[in-house]
Formats: structure tokens, sequence, C-alpha cells
């Protein structure tokens, strides 16, 4: 919001000497965020004089006609200069800038030759001054309005402070002089007169001009009024160009621009209408869907069955509270208009300006809400500026359609400020604080003001206590900490999980959640897969990407290209994240109001469409896991990698080592014999392994990329762990290599080998992959390092043998495996 103080000053009785930190300060601490406050009589730097015109000499000879004229600035000597507009004689008033001066943008004027001549100084223009946009000729001075030397800033407006506050969303009220003025007036404590307090024309029987409104919802009030014979060539006046370019509005018409003006001054956006291009009488009505309308921006738009619209028997022809259409638009020529100021409802506002796209300023107010009481009083004021500056005869009849509800009371108890802001507020003070800003106190009842739509709870009234009371007035003291459970089992397992992965040189990344429908293609996921049925968003911050991820690898591994692309090589990247399963035999929730809690049933209902959000972790690597160096050749990291990373993740998430296993699977997007299944107990809580070549290909990813992706929600909660007892006994260390079928999984084959050895073993390891021709086709030899321990003695040879041979025992029997050598 833009205004001058001088436009503020009108309606509040601000200190003389008010400062611009002074201001700065009272609105900040009124809740307004001050963007800017500029003294427009420092953006001309120098000298800005009046100027009376001694001679003009034409100079011809050149592309366009120039002027050399002889200027009376005030000084001994008149200046000369060179000057290119031509709406002015001897004998008139100019502004003048000498050397040394600068203008807006930065446009510095000094004495030069030019056209033959020398040119001290600049004879200027309303744009060049930017105090209007009007640049054909020179400001031209009426007679008599100064004496030539003088400042010329007072004389042409440039003695001004421009504010400009950026308005939460709440407070629509403060997008008006009216409402600011109101704001200082309190914070001041000074006096206030309304602006739109004004004598005006009530409701009549015959309306001036037909309208029916069919949806008092979206629209719960519609005033006009009509005026006839009206000059059509009848320009703004001066003072009101000022301040509507001063508010960052282009000055377009006298009609036009009282509907600015008063937008700005009441805060009641207002529309006129060219009497003469109606077709018959007004609807005020929902659009029907597929309608379409012209905007007054050249747009061609279709509407949606929620837009409200104002139609005559063609059809719509505005956009209501949004924009006006072309058809019925004030022109040059028109003589017969209406006015119109209407009350509408600001969710339909908001969302009808975003569907199409069309922040207007009106629409701006419309959705943090209007004074539904100013329709009158705006048409009223409305009027008798353009009857005073363009004639015309107003029609007495006047048109009100008014179906707004009457605020109610809000039942504010006398201690719930104290309570809440931690000051103590007297019964008096706060109704002293609540009826500044309009609010009618009755014992422990509030009326709000029609102004104020934000004040619907007794916590809005507590708010502006504190407000009103001043913020600064609120001691900063810590709430006390209530006692804490500490982290839940979730939490604890998240953590640790991250840390673990971290430390095995894992870097964690954050993804958005966000999709595009092409993800599962990109995937290689199968038709029937559930992991195509995602939840699509109905406002989502792009239309590429409506949907909600169903896994982690598919934005995870768009951020793997991400740094591919930007010249990283060897990449191990994880991320924790929420996805969302959505439930497809889900039917509509109930509808539930606001007056009272849902039932149990109507609470199952609504949570039954919310998607399940089980938190997933996945990781992906690409490149070498170890460098490559001086010290020998690297390791590219590959699938073994990948499974390990689910290991660590479940050993950090407290999973007793006993109840993992791993198995081979098929599972997109994974390649088929290179996937594996990751299992807690007979569980599958996720899948591990190198991704799919027609995957990589897609992505355009490394070779051998890997990745792995587990459940941690369908993970067990971590048991209580007994302090392990330590043997101070020496271990007894023996190697066994296995000759067995290819297919035969190595962690199967582990698991095995502790079972058979029995209490006496202490870890099992593989250490060694050996293939070859000797060992038969589809043969390999897997070589395992066994270290058994005692926890109260010495192992013997013979017992440790015997443990060694009880699990190659259960082994052979199992899966046919033979020592290797034996």
């Amino acid at each position: 919001m833009k205004t001058s103080l001088s436009w503020l000053r009108e309606y509040v009785e601000l200190p003389a000497d008010l400062t611009a930190e002074r201001l700065d300060l009272a609105l900040t601490n009124l809740g307004m965020e001050v963007e800017s406050i500029v003294d427009q009589a420092a953006t001309i730097k120098g000298d800005l004089v009046v100027g009376r015109v001694l001679t003009i000499e034409e100079l011809t000879g050149f592309k366009k006609p120039i002027r050399f004229c002889t200027v009376d600035v005030g000084r001994a000597v008149p200046q000369e200069i060179v000057c290119g507009a031509r709406n002015f004689a001897e004998g008139d008033l100019v502004v003048v800038i000498l050397p040394g001066g600068e203008l807006p943008g930065g446009f510095t004027i000094g004495a030069r030759k030019t056209y033959g001549r020398n040119s001290h100084g600049m004879i200027c223009s309303a744009r060049e001054l930017g105090v209007s946009d009007e640049h054909e000729g020179i400001i031209v001075l009426p007679a008599g309005a100064a004496t030539p030397g003088v400042d010329a800033r007072p004389v042409v407006g440039l003695d001004d402070v421009l504010v400009e506050v950026e308005i939460t969303p709440d407070r629509g009220y403060e997008m008006s002089v009216r409402g600011i003025a109101r704001e200082l007036a309190t914070h001041f404590g000074v006096a206030y007169q309304d602006p739109a307090r004004v004598v005006f024309s009530t409701r009549t029987e015959e309306p001036p001009y037909p309208v029916t409104v069919e949806d008092t919802v979206g629209c719960d009030r519609f005033s006009a009024r009509v005026v006839r014979g009206i000059d059509p060539a009848a320009k703004s006046p001066e003072w009101m160009q000022r301040r509507l370019i001063a508010a960052g509005i282009r000055a377009i018409s006298l009609p036009v621009d009282i509907t600015n003006y008063l937008m700005l001054e009441f805060g009641q956006p207002m529309h006129v209408f060219d009497l003469q291009r109606l077709r018959g009488g007004l609807t005020v009505r929902r659009a029907h869907p597929g309608e379409k309308l012209t905007t007054l921006d050249g747009v061609a738009r279709v509407l949606d069955a929620e837009d409200m619209v104002i139609c005559d028997e063609a059809g719509p022809i505005s956009l209501a509270a949004v924009m006006g259409g072309e058809t019925s638009e004030w022109q040059q020529g028109t003589v017969d208009v209406l006015l119109e100021a209407a009350h509408w409802d600001p969710v339909m506002v908001g969302r009808t300006a975003r569907r199409h796209k069309l922040f207007s300023e009106a629409a701006k107010r419309w959705e943090r809400g209007v004074d539904p009481q100013l329709t009158l009083a705006a048409l009223e004021k409305a009027v008798a500026i353009l009857t005073e500056h363009a004639g015309g005869t107003v029609d007495e009849r006047v048109l009100d359609i008014d179906h707004v509800a009457p605020r109610t009371a809000i039942t504010l108890p006398a201690d719930l400020p104290s309570r809440i802001i931690g000051l103590p507020y007297s019964a008096d003070r706060i109704a002293e604080l609540l009826t500044s800003v309009g609010c009618t106190v009755a014992g422990s009842d509030v009326v709000p003001p029609s102004w104020r739509p934000d004040l619907q709870a007794p916590i809005d009234l507590v708010e502006e206590v504190a407000r009103l009371g001043g913020y600064n007035d609120i001691p900063s003291v810590l709430p006390p900490a209530g006692a804490s459970k500490g982290l839940t089992p979730a939490q604890r397992r998240h953590r640790s999980v991250g840390r673990a992965l971290a430390e095995n040189g894992y870097v964690e990344v954050l993804s958005y959640p966000f999709v595009a429908p092409g993800a599962a293609d990109q995937l290689g996921l199968p038709a029937d897969d559930p992991r195509r049925s995602a939840v699509r968003l109905t406002n989502p911050l792009s239309e590429e990407e409506p949907l909600l991820r169903t896994n982690l690898l598919g934005p995870l591994l768009g951020t793997l290209k991400r740094n591919l692309g930007r010249g990283h090589r060897d990449l191990a990247l994880f991320e924790t994240g929420s996805v969302f399963l959505p439930h497809l035999t889900a039917t509509a929730p109930p509808v539930l109001g606001v007056d009272r809690r849902p039932t149990a049933d109507e609470w199952a209902q609504a949570n039954a469409i919310v998607p399940a959000q089980p938190w997933h972790l996945a990781a992906v690597l690409a490149g070498d896991i170890a460098p490559a160096g001086w010290w020998g050749p690297g390791q590219a990291a590959s699938w073994a990698d990948a499974i390990e990373a689910a290991r660590i993740a479940l050993s950090a998430a407290g999973v007793p080592a006993s109840l993992v296993s791993v198995r081979a699977a098929e599972h997109a997007p994974w390649h088929p014999g290179r996937c594996a299944a990751i299992l807690v107990g007979d569980d599958v809580v996720g899948y591990a392994g190198e991704l799919h070549p027609a995957v990589v290909a897609a992505l355009d990813l490394p070779k051998r990329t890997s990745a792995m992706e587990i459940d941690l929600d369908a993970l067990p909660d971590a048991p209580v762990v007994d302090a392990p007892k330590i043997s101070t006994f020496p271990p007894a260390l023996i190697d066994v290599a296995l000759v067995l079928d290819r297919t035969v999984p190595a962690g199967e084959v582990q698991a095995t080998l502790a079972e058979g050895a029995g209490q006496l073993l202490e870890t099992v390891a593989l250490f060694d992959v050996y293939e070859s021709e000797q060992l038969g086709e589809g043969k390999r030899s897997l070589a395992y390092k066994l270290t058994f321990r005692a926890p109260d003695r010495t192992l013997t040879s013979e017992e440790t043998i015997a443990a060694r041979d009880a699990a190659v025992a259960l082994t052979a029997s199992r899966f046919g495996a033979t020592l290797r050598g034996a």
C-alpha cells in the first residue's frame, strides 16, 4: 500500500514535528512492514525554481521545432535555456532546474551548447519531475502561483512524504488511507476523522437500473448510482492525479480515476460501466461452466463455476471483484455512467484471482476483507467528485441490495489477555484498547466493527490487546519447560540410521517429495505395481511435478544425476523421508463443519482418504567407493555395497543380526540378476542391488549404479540390549573353504555355519570368493573365517575342530557343500 503523508494528515492530526524515523517506528509497532518512506523533495537535487519566460526565439533549420528562451529565475541575469516544448508563451510561469541539479533517475543537468546556442538549465515537464505521466509539454503554472526564483517543489506538489507499507493478509482494512490513518490515530492518541463519514442517499424503492443478485453468498451487497450527461473530455484534477501516481496507479480518465482514488482512500473497490453499452438489466451470479469473458487486459478467459460474474442480456460483462470486461467498460465519448460498489466473498475472490492469475488491486483488497458498510458512502463521494469536474445529472434513485449479516458478539473472559500475554490488563484497559479500534464493548461481550472481519474469536481480541498495548512492553520470558519423555523409538531409529550412514561415507540429501507423472516409467515399474498409484495434488508447486512420491529412489536418483552433471564422479548419497501410498478403496470424506467436534466415525472416515506415509531410507552409489591413488587401484561401488548399506542401517536401527537375512529377488527398478530382498525375520523390509540397465539408460546414469531402499517403519523396535560379556581367554581362528553351487546365497551359507558351530562360535565372516574350471561347472568356493572363544576357559584344539566339523556338516547336508581340497 502506497500513500502520502499529506493525504493521511487530512484525516488524522499527526504531530507537526513527525520525523520519518518516528513514523517508521509507529507503523512497525502497529504490525505493518515499512517498505520505504521517501521525502519527495529529496528526489530532485539542486535548484528547482519557478521561472518566468521573458523572450522566445524560434530556431529553424532543425528536424523539430526548437525554442531559445530567456527565463527570469530570480537571479541578476536571466537564464538562457533551449527547449523543444511549444505549449508556453512569453510571460508564462514555468518550472526550471538549474545547472548542477539532478532529476529522478540520476539525470544530471549542466550548462552546455546545443542547437548552436548556450543552454543553462532545463524547463521541466510533469513526467520529468515524477509528478505525473504527462509529457506532451512542460508544466505551465497558473498566473500568480509564485514569484520567479522561489523553490518550485511546494508549487508542483514535491514537498510531500511518500509511505509504502506491506500489509499482512488478515488486515485488509489497512490497504486504505482510511485504515492507516485510523491506526496512526490510535497509536499517537490524536483525533481522527473518518473519510467515509459522509451524508449519503439511501436505498429508494425504484432502482436507477434493474439489477438482480442470484447468489447472495458470493455477493451479499450490491449498490449502484447513475449519472447522465457528463463531459467525456473532463480531466482529473491535478491533486487527484498526483495522489494516484504516488500510489503507483496510472491516471486514465476522470470516472476511472475517481474509482481508483476512492479505492485508495476508503478501501472500497468500485467499477464504472458505460450505461449506453449495457443490454438490458444486470444479473449477479455464478458463472456457467464454459462461459467466456474478455477482460480489460484483452485476454479471453474461460470461466469456472465458482467465479462470480456481472451479466447483462448478452452474457458476462465483468469478472466480479477482479476485472471488468471489454464490452461494457468506460471509453472515450461515454456520457452516461453506472457506478457500482459491492461487497464480495473474500474466499471466492481469492480463488478466482489465482485461477485466472489476475491479481488486481481490487482483488488484493477483496480477498483480505472489505468493510461491507462502505458502498453507499463511496458512491456518494464518487458522484460528488464526478459532477464537480465533469458536470452531468445525478439520478436521485439509489440501488442497494443488502444481505450483509450483522456482526455477532464475541465473549472475552476478563483474565484471558493477561493469561495469554503475560502482562496484567485491567477490564477498563482492555475495553479502552478495543474501543479505540472501533469495537463495542459491553462487559465481556465485544462486537467488532464492520471493517475488522479478522476479529472472529477471543484469541483475535487478545492479539489486538497485545498489539495496541505495545509489543515492546511484553517481557521476553522463556516459557516453563514441561517434563519430557525424550525421543520416541522412531525418532531414535531415524537419527541412529542417519548417523551410521554418514559415518560410513554417505552424504545425506533432502529432496522435494513431488514427482512427474513419467517417474514410474523411468524406474521401469510394472503396469500393476502399486507404486504407480500416486496422490495427485490439486494445487502443486509445479504443474510438471503434481504427484507425491511413492518411493524415495525417484527423487534421489534425480539428485544423483544433478551432482554427476556438476562434475562429481564418486557419489554415495542417502535420504530418509516419507513416501505417500494412497488407499485406493477409500470413499469421499464427510463434510465437516466447525460448530462441533467430529464424531469418531466422521473422524475415521476423514482419515480414511489420508495416504499412508511410512518413513523410508534410500541410498545410491556411483563411481568408486574407495578411491584410486599411489597406494593402488580403487574399488568400484557395486550391488554388494548397496546391500551392506542396508545391513549398516538395520544394525543402527537396533535389529539383531540374527534376524537379518538376504535372498535373491526380482523387483523394479533393480537388475533381476543382481537384486536382493532384505528380510527381518520372515518379512521383506526392502531391496538392494544394482539398478536395471534400462533404468540407468533412461536416467543417464553411470553403468553399475547401485541403490537400496528399506521401510524403516516396518522394523521392530530395538530390543533392550544387555552389556556384552568380554572373555579374557584367547580366541581360536579356523578358516574353511566350501565348494558349492554358484546359486547358493553366501548369506545363507554364513547363517548355516553359525547355526552348526553352536555356542562357541564368536564371529563368522566371508573373506574370499573363488571361481575356476577346476572346481567344476556352476561351482564356486566361499571361504569363511571362523572365530571360536569360550567365556570360562581356553579352548582345546579338539573342541575347536569339533565345532568346525559340525558347522561344515550342516552346510553339507543343506547345500551339498564340500571342503575345498578334501
